[in-house]
């Protein structure tokens, strides 16, 4: 019954796209009235579908396809509704500031024995960084080329509740950066200011004796899983946050926006395609990985993490099969957690590529240097919060707060990151595992005859 529900709701929905198509296209002409009925039963199989499904994510889903037509049908109606997606905004804003500086704290002060682990821990960092920042230019370059936020048209007034911001030279934005008053960075939501003090929180955390380190460690890591329920609690709410912002968007700007939205996830998913074989296939040959068995090792980890969108439920598998291709149990077992802080290749391809087209949807036509400088403070924010859930938003979130981009675009983009999230997590998967076999060979320990033996998955008891 669930598969029969399942195949009926994916039939119904390519028929309405079709439908739609052609009538859009003036390719079949009839009464506009039938095309909402067809959308109203494929939104009454899909509510069958969401019940029995029970998860948020299908909720959410539901509530941007009821959004939808709230806000092409009932354009009146779907202005009142933006309260919805403001008290959704408010609530995730609380949680940026104690969530960045308690993972980042927990992070850094967890991690004070790396001048222990010597080459390892500098080596990996080192990789960590030059891979992420190649997927940083490379959704750079994506998002410019596809245009994907292009001729979208932002209602006037949409800036009206972002503060003003004067122009600063380059000078500025490295002032800027330091935080002049912890609190008053919170207050204005400036993302930087709040990870440079957390970093140097957490280095002057580490630093102390362990019976004085103990008490504060302890507190932020209750802190970071008090904020990871928050978050849980937060996104009950997502599905009506999202239908609101979506019927709001909807109505201020028609079909313009989901297609924009349908082109943003295609260039990611095309741009994790050709990051992987542009970037991670040359340095699994420069590294010597039989790439062979590579991919059979990380099919299921990479599988599990599409599936589940996390790449925690990966992280036992994905070090087990890592093992068995030869590389050391003790390098597995840094490299891969700490990958998980510093290696987010697909989420900052990600991030790289959203914020950018919430640039082009504001039409703001952004110098690359200023790209970069999202990008590299994205890079920043995004290290230490790869087990929230929904992390990217909140990230992204941030940042487009700190350069007075709207908010609208980014509720829209909630709507598709399901779809975006298990793709970005996949490829964080399939970097931090080549990372492990990378510093393996760099350190000498690669064991080729385990790499180059047949790699067989363990049959389940």
């Amino acid at each position: 019954m669930k598969n029969k529900l399942q195949l009926l709701t994916l039939i119904s929905f390519f028929f309405s796209s079709i439908i739609s198509f052609l009538y859009i296209k003036n390719i079949l002409s009839f009464d506009g009235d039938i095309l909402k009925v067809i959308w109203l039963l494929f939104s009454i199989i899909y509510l069958f579908y969401s019940i029995q499904k029970k998860s948020l994510t299908s909720w959410i889903i539901f509530a941007m396809i009821v959004g939808v037509q709230v806000g092409l049908n009932f354009p009146d109606f779907a202005f009142q509704l933006q309260f919805l997606s403001k008290i959704f905004l408010r609530l995730i804003k609380t949680i940026i500031a104690p969530i960045l500086f308690a993972t980042l704290v927990v992070g850094i002060a967890s991690h004070s024995n790396m001048k222990q682990l010597g080459r390892m821990g500098w080596k990996s960092i080192l990789y960590f960084e030059v891979v992420t920042t190649l997927a940083l230019v490379i959704g750079l370059i994506a998002i410019n080329i596809s245009q994907a936020g292009k001729g979208v048209v932002i209602p006037a007034g949409l800036h009206e509740d972002l503060p003003a911001t004067a122009a600063m030279s380059w000078q500025d934005h490295i002032i800027h950066i330091f935080p002049e008053n912890f609190i008053k960075s919170i207050y204005h939501g400036e993302v930087l200011p709040i990870v440079v003090f957390s970093i140097i929180f957490g280095i002057a955390l580490a630093q102390l004796p362990i019976h004085k380190k103990e008490p504060l460690l302890n507190f932020t890591e209750s802190l970071a899983d008090v904020m990871f329920r928050f978050t849980n609690i937060i996104m009950k709410f997502a599905p009506l946050g999202v239908g609101g912002a979506i019927a709001y968007t909807t109505a201020h700007m028609g079909i313009d926006m989901l297609i924009s939205l349908l082109k943003l996830l295609i260039t990611l998913y095309i741009t994790l395609v050709v990051f992987i074989v542009v970037i991670l296939v040359p340095i699994a040959l420069i590294a010597r990985i039989n790439i062979r068995q590579f991919i059979k090792a990380v099919s299921e980890p990479v599988s599990i993490a599409f599936a589940t969108t996390s790449s925690e439920s990966a992280l036992p598998l994905a070090m087990e099969n890592m093992e068995k291709i030869g590389v050391p149990r003790k390098i597995v077992a840094f490299v891969l957690p700490t990958g998980y802080t510093f290696n987010l290749d697909g989420t900052t391809l990600y991030l790289s590529l959203a914020s950018i087209f919430v640039a082009q949807v504001a039409g703001k036509d952004l110098p690359f240097s200023e790209q970069l400088l999202i990008g590299l403070t994205l890079m920043l924010t995004s290290k230490g919060v790869a087990g929230i859930p929904r992390a990217s938003l909140v990230i992204l979130m941030g940042v487009v707060t700190s350069f007075d981009l709207p908010m609208l675009p980014v509720m829209a983009i909630l709507g598709i990151d399901e779809l975006m999230d298990m793709a970005r997590t996949s490829v964080n998967v399939i970097g931090n595992c080549l990372a492990s076999a990378v510093v393996a060979r760099w350190e000498g320990e690669l064991d080729d005859e385990k790499m180059n033996t047949a790699f067989t998955v363990a049959e389940p008891s």
